[in-house]
């Protein structure tokens, strides 16, 4: 709740102060407990226009009885006949409030041989009840309910809109492409649960509650309009799955709402229905919005962006000529609602088909009103399952036909699902690899399997093209890949992630073993930003194999922790005190003297290049020899993982052994348990053993060699060092990582803050981090140049 464990009063005043701030409140009316009026600064000369009274209730309570009780606290006292009515009635407590227009009640007052002369808060007597009785209905089909928390910023909006001077009637929520969304997802708390459907048995044969909202949201006095959707609302009930039977018969379901539509009715009393037509076809045309994620992912339920739309049928055109329309016949075999078709002009030449029947509902309905598409080339067709004879005869003739299938385009966006559920379809094959888990792949694999020859044009993620498990399938899909663009994976709706999405033309004509393609790269504007190599991993060595080369079983310093060699994982790589304990699949390294600059190397190249939406799938590979001979990067490497906000030593697991800096150069209190870092770089590690770390004389006594960029970060390091040891309570053998939680501290979920109140700390890891970005700016070349990634 929002308001809790106070007083009325304290309640009075706090929703006064919340939301009705522009208005005066401290008008007292007889018993009424809270009354809303305009501020006037001459009251004597005008009668004071009221804009609602209200009954005030502590704790959660029975709305019904609480605009009952106030009904009998105006009537008894007549207060209507002293001042002027106001515009509205209401109630409220700590959760909700409600308003009914007076003039929707105001009748009852008026009642012959009803005794006024009770006691309004005793909800016992006869009259209560009597009064409750009748007015109950009225308070269902014209009260409006709104929860502070869930509607905070409506019930602001209907203040400010309906509690204005002369108002007469209600000024309700306009419905347009913009909010029906947020509107639909209030319609599941409120509205769904009162429709008599078992929801699970209806969304496992192909209903979802978004069609029942599409027959509330275009209905005017709740009858639907569209006669073509698959749900229709009929005043009080909701018909659907109508369709001719085997006898002939006209046939339909039908089902109810278990409170009476009270709940419907309140919903719909705070929105104006339907709303203007001209946003009827898009919000049809965006149904795929109002489907379940599980059920979008499995059905390719998505709306393809009209951007990406146009960019691939231009090139289509580029690929088949400029004429390919009226020389191709094109099929969506996912076509969803049929977004994808929109732009193309040869309606004859089209043909749209989906698994779900409310779909192809929706088509009809949008060739009503304009699609330029024929109602016979639009049919319910499940692709993964059913066979090519249940195709329409002209369709049927062109699959069938290999001359024929050279003039066909197979053109989707077909679900991505992968995973549990997908092996229930007749293309789930073990030829397939592991690639057969992807439902695209199933398409694409039945396509190449019976419909070869054809051209295909194809948005889909890029996994066929490099992921290394999916080589298997890349065997068996040896067709010509014409061109490719790509796109970022979040312009599309509900897709998460920072990933690219790629529209592929084939020619399933021609036999190629996929290497590698130069893509154009587009952002999410549709700017072109330049090109990008995609290329298969075949016979490469990944970088995590060349790691684990170097193990070494003596006295560790430290753990990295490791995980897959794409730029998807790069959060998870991190280098952590040894004794940390580290849950969950990620490998562990353990970092020794001998293997020190590698286990740098590693972190350094995981993350001195930032992961993008463009790059996330890219793999980092075993680097070629020349980067051993260079002493320079490998000591930006280490100075950079030094620094790095993924170097987690802390002293709170064990010994620090890595800060990088002597005592005398920070002004240090005390002796530091060790010296390991700064005598390593230094070139001082010889026979002075600590704490049985080193065994043996260390071959190397130079003192690392460093870069202008490595120097600036080394400096900007030791000035924050410098700065955290003039705290009071400062722990002597910080490490970095504790010297950021010392400053930022923690939130409540323990969580290290991303800033600090310490202006001085501030600017010094502002600095410091300045410095590391430029130092990664340094190492970068580099990374492509000894091949640990492709460039």
């Amino acid at each position: 709740m929002k308001y809790q464990n106070i007083r009325e009063e304290e309640l009075k005043n706090k929703i006064a102060k919340d939301y009705f701030w522009l208005y005066d409140c401290t008008k007292i009316i007889g018993n009424v407990d809270f009354c809303v009026c305009f501020h006037q600064s001459q009251p004597e000369l005008f009668e004071r226009e009221f804009l609602l009274w209200a009954e005030a209730k502590t704790g959660s309570s029975d709305i019904y009885k609480s605009i009952v009780q106030l009904i009998l606290t105006i009537g008894k006292a007549r207060t209507f006949d002293k001042f002027l009515p106001p515009a509205m009635l209401g109630a409220f407590d700590f959760e909700k409030i409600a308003f009914i227009h007076y003039n929707d009640i105001h009748e009852v007052f008026y009642q012959n041989d009803f005794n006024w002369n009770v006691t309004p808060s005793d909800h016992d007597s006869k009259e209560f009840k009597l009064l409750l009785e009748k007015v109950k209905k009225m308070i269902d089909s014209k009260a409006l309910l709104f929860t502070y928390l869930r509607d905070d910023r409506e019930l602001t909006s209907f203040i400010k809109k309906n509690f204005v001077v002369g108002k007469f009637g209600l000024t309700k929520t306009r419905i347009d492409k913009n909010n029906f969304m947020v509107i639909y997802n209030k319609w599941l708390q409120i509205v769904k649960p009162t429709i008599a459907v078992n929801w699970d048995a209806a969304k496992r044969n192909g209903i979802i509650d978004g069609d029942f909202y599409l027959a509330d949201l275009l209905s005017h006095e709740n009858t639907t309009l569209k006669e073509k959707l698959f749900v229709l609302l009929h005043l009080d009930h909701y018909e659907l799955d109508r369709r001719i039977d085997e006898a002939g018969m006209f046939s339909s379901k039908r089902t109810d709402f278990k409170d009476g539509q009270v709940a419907h009715t309140q919903f719909w009393n705070k929105y104006e229905r339907p709303p203007k037509e001209e946003y009827w076809d898009y919000i049809v045309e965006r149904r795929d919005l109002l489907v379940p994620q599980d059920v979008r992912e499995r059905k390719g339920s998505f709306f393809t962006p009209q951007i990406w739309v146009e960019l691939s049928q231009k090139y289509l055109t580029d690929v088949l000529g400029e004429d390919w329309q009226d020389e191709y016949t094109v099929w969506d075999c996912a076509a969803g609602t049929g977004n994808l078709l929109a732009g193309l002009t040869n309606k004859y030449n089209i043909w749209a088909s989906t698994l779900d029947r409310q779909d192809v509902e929706v088509m009809h309905d949008r060739i009503k009103n304009g699609a330029n598409l024929l109602d016979d080339h639009v049919f319910q067709f499940d692709f993964l399952n059913d066979d090519f004879s249940k195709l329409p005869a002209p369709l049927q003739a062109i699959i069938t036909d290999p001359k024929k299938r050279k003039k066909l385009v197979i053109y989707i966006n077909p679900p991505y699902k992968r995973g549990l559920g997908v092996a229930n379809t007749n293309w789930h094959i073990a030829e397939m690899g592991e690639a057969k888990d992807e439902l695209y792949i199933q398409f694409l694999y039945r396509i190449k399997s019976e419909i070869s020859g054809c051209k295909l044009g194809v948005f889909s993620k890029l996994k066929l093209l490099n992921a290394p498990d999916f080589e298997t399938m890349r065997q068996v899909f040896q067709v010509k890949l014409e061109t490719l663009f790509v796109m970022p994976a979040n312009t599309f709706d509900n897709v998460n992630g920072k990933f690219p999405i790629g529209f592929q033309i084939y020619d399933l004509g021609k036999k190629e073993v996929f290497n590698s393609i130069n893509s154009d790269v587009y952002d999410e504007d549709r700017n072109f930003i330049g090109t990008k190599l995609f290329s298969t991993y075949n016979n490469s060595v990944f970088l995590n194999k060349w790691l684990g080369t170097y193990k070494d079983n003596s006295h560790p310093i430290g753990k990295l922790i490791y995980n897959s060699n794409d730029f998807q994982h790069q959060n998870r790589i991190r280098i952590t005190n040894f004794e940390t304990i580290v849950l969950g699949g990620d490998g562990k390294f353990k970092i020794t003297k001998s293997n020190l600059l590698v286990a740098c190397v590693y972190l350094t190249i995981r993350h001195c290049i930032e992961a993008t939406w463009l790059n996330d799938r890219d793999q980092f590979l075993q680097p070629n020899k020349n980067w051993e001979h260079d002493m320079n990067f490998q000591s930006n490497c280490l100075i950079y993982s030094l620094f790095h906000t993924q170097n987690n030593i802390s002293t709170r697991d064990s010994t620090n052994h890595w800060i990088p800096f002597t005592e005398q150069e920070v002004n240090a209190r005390e002796k530091f348990e060790s010296n390991y870092m700064s005598r390593f770089i230094l070139g001082k590690l010889r026979k002075e053993a600590q704490e049985g770390l080193f065994s043996e004389q260390e071959e190397r006594t130079a003192p690392l060699v460093f870069s202008p960029e490595a120097t600036a970060v080394l400096d900007s390091g030791r000035e924050l060092w410098k700065y955290y040891h003039q705290q009071p309570n400062c722990n002597v053998n910080a490490s970095l990582y504790d010297i950021r939680e010392y400053f930022q501290g923690r939130n409540e979920t323990g969580k290290m803050n991303s800033k600090s109140g310490d202006e001085q700390y501030m600017s010094l890891i502002g600095n410091l981090r300045g410095n590391l970005k430029l130092l990664a700016a340094k190492i970068e070349p580099k990374v492509y140049e000894y091949g640990f990634l492709r460039k």
